[in-house]
């Protein structure tokens, strides 16, 4: 499955987290499933944790970071709490 079909399973509600981007119009957040992989959890524990979740949302929410990030530096982002 290609980055832009990917990135098809990301939308966006302002009724819903703010508009903030999440996974096939369900109330689960990219934020949410990036925070739990950084954090170590693995695709596996995430889909046992989240049915409703695919492998392919997964993906789709690394996809919408990369596409996000592709063009800004470690510079611009300030990192608190350190």
């Amino acid at each position: 499955m290609g980055q832009v079909t990917l990135l098809n399973r990301i939308t966006a509600r302002p009724d819903v987290f703010g508009g903030k981007p999440i996974i096939r119009d369900m109330r689960i957040s990219v934020e949410l499933i990036l925070s739990l992989l950084s954090q170590g959890l693995s695709q596996e524990e995430i889909l046992n944790d989240y049915p409703d979740l695919e492998a392919d949302d997964i993906r789709a929410c690394t996809a919408y970071a990369h596409a996000v990030i592709s063009s800004d530096s470690l510079s611009a982002v300030a990192i608190s709490g350190l």
